[in-house]
């Protein structure tokens, strides 16, 4: 940092030393073409200029290597001291070229009169200037402190092109996105707390009845082998219901950290789709409803993860039959596509809120209307199809009408020899 900010000023120093020449070379140069004036004059003209160039010089560099604007106790300060110290470099500059050209002392003190009005007015027109040049950035400091307050709702009105303009600018980005941060926190500080009650519920109503079952066959309560089967089925279900809970935070804790790792192997997606609609034929059955699954007829093997894969679909179907009525239909496709496989899990349910559309694969997230409210669980399923479809590179993304709601994901794929299998 030290080595950047020499380097700076060298290149600052350098740049107003090669101003200095360049404006001692022009008027020079001016001087001679308007005048037409013998060698003589020439150089004696070039030798004065030359010495007011150096003390100008001289003043500006002590001015910049002492720090003038640091030292001074606010920027008006700063600004005005600049003013008054180019003012002087004016009047020092004229008046000695005016001393030297003027013969007459009363020419004199009237050039020396009308130097000192011109510094005053120039000052004073400084000091205007300066205010509307502070006046934006008190609304800046304003604004700075009352975000300091917890108020991120303050916005600044973007004036002018200058860097002001886009500081502004900036400034209003900051707290556009500190605003959307806090809200986002808000949710996910509500989002802990419901998940604490729904997994404090989740976890206590399986382990409740887990608990009661055993004690009632600790104490010989049940004596019938029918009903003892009944339990025994019961308790098997909460370990199950159990286990999934488990499962699923296990998974998500892997997702979010970055752990997620994917065994990719050629797979049929004709048979990953079938075994998987095949795990939900009694659950289908009970509700009446139908699965059909459909795969395009150049689409065999895919480079997936398989377990992976059967995860999001199971997700993605146990879903659909949740929220499908009786008689009702699942549609499961996959097919190509330019961005690689596509699949399509699809339902006649209630359709969901397009309000949840967005938060849909949201953690924990459990919309409020439509179907979302009969949802169970800690709403972790799609936040891990999610999380699994991104760890393969694709995309997951849900669109609902009135009857019809739609799953889709889309995988890369290199394109490969394939053959097709309906189901």
């Amino acid at each position: 940092m030290q080595m950047k900010s020499l380097t700076d000023r060298l290149s600052a120093t350098a740049r107003f030393i090669i101003a200095l020449l360049a404006i001692l070379t022009l008027s020079v140069v001016g001087f001679y073409l308007l005048f037409r004036p013998p060698i003589n004059e020439v150089w004696l003209i070039t030798g004065f200029l030359l010495i007011t160039t150096i003390i100008s010089a001289i003043a500006g560099y002590a001015a910049y290597r002492l720090g003038w604007m640091n030292r001074a106790p606010n920027i008006r300060s700063a600004l005005l001291g600049s003013y008054a110290l180019a003012c002087l470099l004016t009047f020092i500059n004229v008046w000695l070229t005016a001393r030297l050209m003027f013969t007459d002392q009363h020419d004199l003190l009237l050039g020396t009169v009308l130097l000192i009005f011109a510094g005053a007015i120039a000052m004073a027109l400084g000091y205007l200037l300066t205010s509307s040049f502070l006046d934006r950035i008190k609304t800046l400091d304003q604004a700075a402190k009352r975000i300091a307050d917890g108020n991120l709702s303050i916005r600044i009105p973007v004036e002018g092109r200058d860097e002001l303009a886009g500081l502004a600018h900036t400034f209003n980005n900051m707290t556009s996105q500190l605003e959307e941060a806090q809200e986002k926190r808000k949710q996910l500080e509500s989002l802990r707390k419901e998940l604490l009650t729904w997994i404090g519920h989740d976890l206590q109503t399986p382990l409740t009845s887990i608990s009661a079952i055993i004690e009632a066959l600790s104490d010989g309560m049940v004596q019938d082998k029918e009903t003892e089967q009944r339990y025994y089925d019961t308790a098997k279900k909460n370990i199950s219901a159990l286990s999934h809970l488990i499962d699923d935070m296990f998974q998500m804790a892997q997702i979010d950290a970055g752990g997620l790792e994917l065994n990719i192997d050629s797979v049929s997606i004709s048979d990953l789709i079938s075994d998987t609609l095949e795990n939900f034929t009694e659950l289908s059955n009970q509700k009446n409803i139908l699965i059909q699954g459909k795969v395009g007829p150049d689409l065999d093997e895919i480079q997936v993860d398989a377990q992976r894969i059967n995860r999001v679909l199971n997700n993605l179907i146990e879903n659909a039959i949740r929220h499908t009525p009786q008689n009702g239909t699942i549609r499961v496709t996959a097919d190509r596509s330019n961005k690689g496989v596509i699949v399509e899990v699809s339902d006649n349910g209630e359709g969901i809120d397009p309000g949840d559309l967005p938060y849909l694969f949201d953690k924990f997230y459990r919309g409020e209307k439509t179907r979302r409210t009969a949802m169970k669980g800690t709403g972790l399923g799609l936040a891990i199809s999610k999380g699994i479809i991104d760890a393969h590179g694709g995309e997951i993304w849900a669109s609902s009408i009135l009857g019809r709601t739609t799953f889709t994901f889309v995988i890369p794929q290199n394109r490969t020899k394939c053959t097709s299998l309906s189901r």
